[in-house]
């Protein structure tokens, strides 16, 4: 199946570096290119199925020309301003990337929009129970539900559960990609489980008694789903 995208964004290189991205999944078919909000006036939305959206634009923000969209495809905003990120936040958006937007993002908001597209519709609201993680030549269940929080080592990750720790080779940001609605990102070396949170401030959340750092980029983010929960 293809499903229809639009780009809309005011900067010319990033429109190209949007196509170059798009290009590389089969899955996508780019029917639209736009330079403004003004522009996009006249697409059918109706027939798109995810928009590529710049937030910061002139004459009318891509946040704004969203929200008065009748009928609403999936989103993925763009933007170089990382504290508009709390806007495409709030507006249910499947992701949001920063400028310059390099593949790895790129295919990892495009995936979480693909898994959201095939997941039957009856389960889009269920969560794993566990998956398997490679460790000692093994590959060892772990069970979502124990999981305290992950925190990134440089080349590695420690996975803290309430049963016992895991120390795995793997990025942040990719395990991050493998988790459910439950995980969120509050620091560039932490995830926590929503679930597991005992008390939060500002600065820190609180595990166990163990107080983990709130990222001062994620701060907004952090706050806005946790008043959600």
């Amino acid at each position: 199946m293809k499903y229809k995208c639009v780009i809309i964004d005011d900067e010319e290189l990033a429109r190209e570096l949007l196509v170059q991205h798009i290009d590389h999944f089969e899955e996508l078919e780019l029917v639209q290119i736009c330079a403004s909000a003004i522009e996009a006036r006249q697409i059918n939305f109706k027939e798109i199925d995810l928009l590529f959206l710049d937030i910061e634009m002139p004459v009318l923000k891509g946040t704004n020309f969203f929200k008065h969209l009748e009928l609403k495809p999936a989103v993925i905003f763009t933007t170089a301003h990382r504290e508009y990120a709390l806007d495409g936040f709030e507006l249910d958006a499947i992701d949001y990337l920063l400028k310059p937007i390099t593949f790895h993002r790129f295919f990892k908001a495009v995936n979480k929009y693909l898994k959201s597209q095939h997941a039957p519709q009856a389960q889009t609201e269920s969560t794993k129970d566990f998956m398997f993680i490679r460790k000692d030549r093994k590959q060892v269940k772990l069970h979502f539900d124990t999981v305290l929080y992950i925190e990134s080592l440089k080349d590695y990750i420690r996975i803290h559960s309430s049963a016992r720790t895991h120390t795995i080779k793997y990025s942040l940001s990719g395990f991050e990609a493998l988790l459910d609605h439950r995980f969120l990102r509050i620091h560039r070396s932490y995830i926590i489980n929503k679930e597991k949170i005992t008390a939060y401030t500002k600065n820190d959340v609180e595990i166990e008694e163990r107080e983990i750092p709130i990222g001062s980029h994620y701060r907004q983010i952090v706050e806005a789903a946790l008043n959600r929960c």
